[in-house]
């Protein structure tokens, strides 16, 4: 199976500019393409995840891939899929940003090392090109050939126009055309791929090179990583779910993913796994505690590929002790200050609050009272329920609320 075969078997498709020659290019090891990177966090999130494995897997058929971290356009901030104006980032916090996404980077793709192996990745900054250009001279040389009425065509545009969209956003697509073409006049970037959401943004640079040039470069977006309710999956309560360990557990990280849906988990372990297509079509056949079992697979996988076989096997062991009644060291903590104790107790009202797993008391009061709260395996019935400090020393006690949220507690 080529390299294009199995993205298309894996479901990663969503809309090409000339397949027979993006399939050539990249069954041939001949793409040299680049995904971006805007730098709005100091930390990639599962968002990021899927183009990360996209790379990785482009680059292990022999192609050079281009991380382009977006140090110049973030100070714009992309209008794609956004209801209002992103917040405005200094300088500095977007070159922390860039620094942080760089370390993350290096744990899927393999960058320049001085061996000479020509698939090996480049970093890049379009801060370098965009921080220091002239306006006048930019837009009389690249924004002459863009079309406004086009533009207002493009859908990242067209959910904007209702509430507002200001000049500034409406920059950004001529800002990443210029990106294309940059690179491909600086390191011969013939191809751009990233989310189906860019699609308008993509087409932009391969027709500012065909005009600016006179050659062809190909854009390529993958499928949005959708639920089957149609949602973006990698947010939860908490918010985004981050591949910084400090900012999601390897824990946190493995339980996300061992606890989406039946109708997700094969979807999921095509599109983001490296297990074989024929392990995977094995699976549509289970039914039942089967798919439980594939979705320790998925979350042992992809806890394996951000943070490790240590990581991953610990919080593998870490969740089957969970389930199994057991207290889990890795799991999730919170740890209790002396001045929540008042009268040197705490109720588990204020145990539920204080862990998280609920965002108020009343909101506690009712967890209990429908049955749903258990202290290290017993159910919590009486809301009036109190702990002492000295209930929480050493490893904690294991709280949770329902079945899948659920904290430990300690001082």
């Amino acid at each position: 199976m080529t390299i294009f075969d199995e993205l298309k078997a894996r479901g990663l498709l969503a809309q090409l500019t000339d397949e027979e020659e993006i399939k050539e290019l990249i069954n041939n090891g001949k793409a040299v393409f680049y995904i971006g990177f805007d730098p709005t966090a100091d930390s990639l999130h599962v968002g990021h995840f899927m183009a990360l494995c996209l790379m990785k897997r482009l680059q292990m058929a022999g192609n050079k891939p281009i991380a382009l971290i977006g140090g110049g356009t973030a100070m714009i901030g992309d209008p794609s899929g956004r209801s209002d104006l992103r917040t405005m980032m200094t300088k500095e916090t977007i070159d922390h940003n860039c620094e942080c996404f760089q370390k993350q980077m290096s744990r899927f793709i393999a960058f320049e090392d001085g061996s000479g192996d020509p698939s090996r990745a480049l970093l890049v900054n379009n801060a370098d090109w965009l921080r220091d250009l002239n306006y006048i001279e930019f837009i009389r040389d690249v924004g002459v050939h863009f079309s406004v009425n086009r533009m207002l065509t493009a859908e990242c545009y067209k959910q904007r126009m209702e509430k507002g969209l200001s000049f500034l956003e409406f920059n950004y697509m001529i800002m990443q055309s210029y990106d294309f073409l940059s690179l491909y006049e600086r390191y011969g970037c013939n191809m751009q791929f990233g989310g189906d959401d860019q699609w308008s943004n993509m087409l932009g640079g391969t027709e500012l090179i065909r005009r600016k040039l006179g050659k062809d470069a190909y854009a390529m977006t993958i499928t949005l990583l959708l639920n089957s309710e149609g949602k973006k999956m990698g947010k939860t309560q908490k918010g985004a779910v981050w591949l910084d360990p400090n900012k999601t557990s390897p824990f946190e990280f493995y339980q996300y993913w061992r606890n989406v849906s039946d109708a997700d988990v094969l979807k999921c372990l095509r599109m983001l796994t490296f297990l074989p297509l024929e392990q995977i079509d094995e699976m549509d056949r289970w039914e039942g505690s089967q798919l439980n079992q594939a979705k320790e697979i998925l979350a042992y996988e992809l806890t394996k590929l951000v943070h490790g076989d240590g990581e991953a096997e610990q919080a593998r062991e870490s969740a089957r002790a969970l389930f199994a009644g057991g207290n889990a060291a890795q799991m999730p903590a919170c740890r209790l200050a002396e001045e929540d104790f008042a009268d040197g107790t705490i109720d588990i009202l204020g145990v539920l609050v204080k862990a998280g797993l609920t965002a108020s008391r009343s909101e506690a009061r009712r967890a209990v009272e429908q049955g749903g709260v258990t202290v290290e395996g017993e159910k919590v019935t009486d809301v009036k329920t109190v702990y002492a400090p000295e209930q929480f020393e050493g490893e904690g006690v294991v709280v949770r609320r329902g079945k899948k949220n659920f904290k430990r507690v300690t001082m």
